[in-house]
């Protein structure tokens, strides 16, 4: 189980870095290298964060941990149905369109959900070693997520984008957001330690 915990990490910290460069390359020439683009990107990404932050916090708060794992499992699968990461011509823009809308559109559409999941996975991993090993230290976790993070960062200049496509690279990225799923999912749903009470309500008692 332990190697389950430190593989869905991984991938979660590698895929989250290194799909920013992906997507930002597939769709930045349609809309142009301009600040305002790649503000609306960052911005788009920092935003979705942060909402997956939030979602680790009030599922793990609110929800008895059996329903948390079926919701988290049905958006893995929900957001594997909207596998590969390559978005379709019908995006471009026109004259005439706003741009900002429409990459904002393009981002959400294409990216949206996997990248939210994908920003939940070490809070909400670490709430659930934390549930299922008492006194054990979950921030082992936090540092491995750290380094698998740097690994992605690092990787995609030296080792991705000059050997391969970027159709390549999404067609890569989106396997190993389906391997991810997997692993996360199959965590989610074997949590058996977990405590059948959800955090406010141990509080009330």
């Amino acid at each position: 189980m332990l190697i389950l915990y430190a593989g869905t990490i991984v991938l979660s910290a590698f895929l989250l870095f290194q799909v920013q460069p992906i997507i930002g390359k597939m769709v930045l020439p349609w809309f142009g290298g301009s600040a305002a683009a790649w503000t609306i990107c960052m911005l788009f990404f920092q935003f979705t964060l942060l909402l997956g932050y939030l979602y680790s916090h009030l599922t793990s708060r609110y929800l008895a941990p059996r329903r948390q794992a079926w919701l988290h499992a049905g958006l893995l699968l929900a957001a594997a149905l909207t596998l590969p990461i390559i978005p379709s011509d019908s995006w471009k823009p026109s004259t005439g369109s706003d741009p900002a809308f429409l990459l904002l559109g393009l981002l959400a559409a294409t990216i949206g959900l996997p990248y939210f999941l994908l920003s939940t996975t070490g809070p909400l991993v670490q709430h659930w070693f934390a549930q299922e090993r008492p006194g054990s230290v979950p921030y082992r976790l936090f540092a491995l997520s750290n380094f698998a993070s740097l690994l992605g960062l690092l990787s995609y200049p030296l080792l991705f984008e000059p050997r391969f496509t970027v159709k390549e690279m999404s067609t890569f990225w989106s396997a190993g957001f389906g391997l991810f799923a997997l692993f996360c999912a199959a965590l989610a749903l074997s949590g058996r330690g977990r405590s059948a009470v959800p955090h406010t309500l141990r509080e009330d008692r």
